[in-house]
């Protein structure tokens, strides 16, 4: 699975970082990153939490 962000509709809330903060980061500058974009099969609850939280449905998961 790869992590898509679309950062038209992202407004660095944090709630993908505080569900999963191995995987999403919100720096000193405001913004989201995405600090792994293939997140192991281990970390993909978190990240699905994450992606169904976003309050502005930024994220998504897509097969690779």
């Amino acid at each position: 699975m790869r992590i898509v962000v679309d950062y038209d509709r992202c407004d660095s809330h944090g709630v993908c970082a505080d569900s999963a903060p191995e995987v999403f980061e919100i720096r000193d500058d405001d913004f989201m990153y995405v600090l792994t974009e293939q997140p192991p099969a281990a970390q993909l609850p978190q990240v699905e939490t994450a992606v169904r939280g976003c309050p502005k449905l930024a994220l998504s998961l897509r097969e690779e």
